[in-house]
């Protein structure tokens, strides 16, 4: 399985040929460094949730118009993308199986951000091996201590660096991809992957660097 990130929360997990694209948000688009044709083969889209970091309502038109891929989202969003005129699959919390991918789908509850009331939003486990949480730091998603690589939040208005390895920690993974973090400039993402990269040494787990559009990870499902 690789996964490939595009700036922010935008993921691509591919599989046997099938590519699936996790949170096609604003940020990923603002610099015109990803566009929508990047994902001109994709076969599916998941939303996880309505903030703008995660859903760019105009730009996942043009990638549907490209692509042809089908979207699937919670009911919240569902609604919002039939009003802008797109058609979406609603799915529920528990497993179900997109193209070569098994999903876990877990309804959690987004970190508490200053006068907004918390969206619904889903977190994904994806063929028992990698933990996406989305915005979520969750007691739950403790059920999947150990697993082999955690998608891991690390810049937000509703964090700080000691409850981002706070929940990596718990966690305990082999290995780490970070994302949500194209609020930062580059000089200042570089001190932030040294500070987790020291950190998550100490507890054997592999921190990636990746904070350039098409960074990849590459996990063996053996």
């Amino acid at each position: 399985m690789k996964i490939t990130k595009y700036i922010h929360s935008c993921l691509l997990f591919e599989k046997d040929g099938f590519k699936l694209l996790f949170d096609p948000g604003k940020f990923s688009f603002a610099e015109g460094l990803v566009k929508p044709d990047t994902f001109v083969d994709i076969n599916a889209v998941i939303i996880t949730h309505n903030h703008p970091d995660h859903l760019d309502t105009d730009n996942l038109r043009k990638i549907i118009e490209l692509s042809q891929a089908t979207i699937y989202t919670n009911a919240e969003v569902s609604q919002e993308l039939e009003e802008a005129g797109l058609e979406s699959i609603i799915v529920e919390e528990g497993e179900m199986t997109l193209g070569h991918f098994l999903l876990q789908v877990i309804n959690v509850k987004h970190e508490p951000l200053l006068d907004s009331p918390a969206p619904d939003m889903q977190a994904y486990v994806i063929d028992r091996i990698v933990l996406h949480p989305v915005d979520s730091f969750d007691e739950k998603l403790n059920e999947y201590q150990g697993i082999p690589l955690l998608i891991l939040p690390i810049m937000a208005p509703f964090t700080t660096e000691l409850a981002v390895a706070g929940f990596a920690d718990r966690i305990k993974p082999k290995e780490v991809m970070p994302v949500h973090d194209g609020y930062a400039k580059p000089f200042f993402l570089k001190q932030r992957y040294e500070n987790y990269t020291e950190h998550f040494e100490k507890n054997n787990i592999k921190f990636y660097s990746a904070g350039e559009p098409g960074d990849a990870v590459v996990i063996s499902q053996e």
